[in-house]
């Protein structure tokens, strides 16, 4: 059996639309030690391709960070599966607030140096020494005291669409950045005030509350499960919602209505909007906020340039492709210089 994945996004959408099995988006991670990444990638990857699982899973020394979409029908089935595996035993599965049967259209599980991708070097640093996690009554509690601050996690563009009320939002690209950014902007407070930190499902609100603790904050706080699960318990409790706009979503869905209020605005022409898109130049492909109008002006794509560029018959575009490495700001998510951003800010 080969042990990746051999058909296409495009095969896959087929088996997709033809069974016409409902499927689940759900995510799950844990810092634990894993000694052979590799045999623990093939076991996993045998165990989910049987149970028709697609996905996006990292696995490393410290653990394992997973992203899937699971037909309805199989989910008890993964959910076992799951439970086999001792060091996975009782951990908590985050549940998409929004399912979309195409969320993800390959299984791909990858050996990674780390699970997230921080830039610490320090041997000492422990991720398991964590901030005290918080439910969502506890965390709008305590978000409600003068000497608490809401540090949000996750990149720039993810914040850009939705983030709860008050928060501080660094502008960074990539979680290795914003590590020592928060460290160095909140550094005089670290014994004063209470931190609570938070991101999309927690991954990196935990070791960002450990690095904080590491680096000798006190009152280190972190939202468990994130806005994932932080929406699910609010909605379930009937309580307040502290959060506004959308959640960004690293897979085909691109977000979650988590409010009705919209917080970003086009990046082309300043109107409300928060509907990302990609580039549909295949040699651009950036990541920006597009609405409706923009979107036929420039025909799904980032300027007139690559409008022009993404017209062209599919054998010229390879052409011009050809022999190009990806331009860095494929990843500067927004950042653009023709882009009106800026602009409206």
């Amino acid at each position: 059996m080969k042990l990746y994945n051999n058909l296409s996004a495009k095969e896959n959408t087929l088996i997709i639309d033809k069974s016409q099995d409902y499927r689940i988006t759900l995510s799950f991670y844990k810092y634990v030690f894993i000694g052979n990444p590799l045999i623990f990638r093939n076991y996993l990857y045998v165990k989910l391709n049987n149970l028709g699982v697609l996905g996006r899973i990292f696995v490393a020394n410290e653990g394992i960070n997973a992203q899937l979409s699971c037909p309805e029908k199989n989910l008890s089935l993964l959910e076992s599966e799951i439970e086999k595996i001792t060091f996975l035993n009782g951990i908590r599965l985050n549940f998409a607030i929004e399912h979309h049967n195409k969320s993800f259209l390959k299984l791909k599980i990858k050996i990674k140096n780390k699970i997230i991708a921080d830039g610490i070097t320090d041997k000492l640093f422990n991720p398991s020494l964590t901030g005290k996690h918080l439910n969502a009554i506890d965390f709008n509690k305590i978000t409600s005291n003068k000497d608490t601050l809401i540090v949000d996690m996750r990149n720039h563009y993810e914040s850009e669409i939705g983030k709860f009320k008050g928060a501080i939002t660094p502008n960074v690209d990539t979680f290795r950045q914003s590590l020592p950014l928060v460290e160095k902007k909140l550094s005089k407070l670290k014994k004063s005030k209470n931190f609570v930190m938070y991101c999309t499902g927690g991954i990196r609100c935990e070791k960002a509350s450990a690095y904080l603790k590491f680096k000798g904050f006190s009152n280190v706080y972190q939202l468990k499960g994130g806005i994932i699960e932080y929406t699910r318990q609010v909605r379930k409790l009937g309580i307040e919602n502290k959060f506004i706009g959308k959640n960004f979503v690293f897979d085909d869905r691109r977000s979650e209505e988590i409010s009705t209020d919209i917080i970003s605005k086009c990046h082309q022409c300043g109107g409300h909007c928060d509907t990302h898109t990609n580039c549909l130049n295949e040699a651009c492909h950036l990541l920006f906020i597009q609405c409706d109008k923009c979107a036929e002006k420039f025909t799904g794509c980032c300027s007139h340039k690559c409008a022009e560029i993404s017209s062209m018959p599919v054998t010229k575009q390879k052409l011009l492709r050809r022999g190009m490495h990806n331009s860095n700001k494929i990843f500067k998510k927004a950042r653009s210089k023709h882009l009106l951003k800026n602009k409206y800010d």
